[in-house]
């Protein structure tokens, strides 16, 4: 986890506008973000790796037309005709082409109850003993990975689940981020895409995993298939609040503003999903999605969610405009 990340785990405060912070931050963490500068040549970025980056500067690259392969115009015939494809279970090859017409697919039943029920044993014994705690959202437990043998080998770098990631986006997956839940986040829609970005766009890619059983009182997971081959919307799209030097204080309501507005201009439809223990979501870097309410008092939602970004893509974070500071 990076300086800035412990730091910011539970501040609110005004350093969180401040861009200055997060250059010094970047030159904090020099080692993990020199290897960007190979990239950035590549993609016509003419500017400092440790500088704010966003959408903007990557507007009149020569490259900003590649995308992962099940996003192109030719996808449906590479899919079909792949030799891995082919090699997969029929209900994995059902899933996966689910995955390219609707931006997500869903493994029932991948993770075993043993499992998830040491994970929820091992998160609530280090919330009491307070070797980790929830951030400012009082929802989520950041990259519990790097203290948690079991949460890092058996969920976050899981080989049959890397390697079916890799095989969606067509590169190999790098492990970035974990994001552990006791009760539902009752986040408002949005697309992981504006919080962890990338260049070419689409290569992130997300799993959402059911520690426990979810009804329907709990705050489920919400998600809009086929939302994934909307536009991606960036801070120049919706009322950031961005300057030379300072990010808009309001930048996630408003984006959030702009995403109720597509969903309701698109007529999207909104699937609630049920997930049983065990279960795991993967979803498309620009799926929309949310938290719904929750309706029963004292309900939880024990979930474990994992980003992964693709090697050689440029990686960062759109609405705070920082390059993502990835794992050794």
């Amino acid at each position: 986890m990076s300086l800035l990340q412990r730091i910011f785990q539970k501040y609110t405060g005004v350093l969180r506008s401040l861009k200055a912070v997060y250059v010094i931050n970047n030159v904090l963490n020099a080692g993990k973000l020199l290897r960007n500068r190979t990239l950035y040549r590549h993609y016509g970025v003419s500017k400092s790796v440790f500088s704010p980056i966003g959408f903007s500067d990557f507007k009149h690259n020569p490259h900003s037309d590649e995308a992962p392969w099940l996003d192109r115009p030719e996808r449906l015939v590479l899919l079909e005709n792949n030799p891995e494809f082919q090699a997969f279970p029929p209900e994995i090859q059902t899933e996966i082409r689910r995955f390219e017409r609707e931006g997500y697919m869903i493994l029932n039943r991948f993770f075993n109850p043993e499992d998830t029920s040491q994970l929820n044993k091992t998160v609530d014994e280090m919330l009491e003993s307070g070797k980790t705690g929830y951030n400012y959202t009082g929802r989520k437990i950041f990259n519990l990975w790097e203290s948690s043998e079991l949460a890092r080998e058996c969920f976050f770098r899981n080989p049959e689940l890397t390697n079916l990631l890799s095989f969606l986006l067509g590169r190999r997956v790098i492990p970035f981020q974990s994001l552990n839940f006791t009760r539902g986040s009752e986040q408002r829609a949005h697309s992981d895409a504006i919080h962890m970005t990338t260049q070419p766009q689409g290569f992130l890619i997300a799993t959402w995993i059911a520690l426990e059983d979810i009804d329907e009182g709990s705050g489920p997971l919400a998600y809009y298939p086929g939302s994934h081959r909307l536009p991606f919307v960036s801070t120049e799209d919706y009322n950031s609040g961005n300057g030379t030097f300072t990010i808009g204080s309001d930048s996630n309501r408003h984006y959030e503003d702009k995403i109720e507005e597509i969903i309701a201009q698109k007529g999207l439809e909104k699937r609630i999903f049920l997930a049983k223990r065990g279960d795991v979501l993967i979803w498309h870097s620009n799926l929309l999605h949310a938290g719904t309410r929750i309706t029963r008092e004292g309900a939880t939602r024990r979930s474990m969610v994992c980003h992964y970004y693709a090697e050689n893509a440029i990686c960062y974070h759109e609405m705070s405009q920082r390059p993502a500071i990835l794992p050794v």
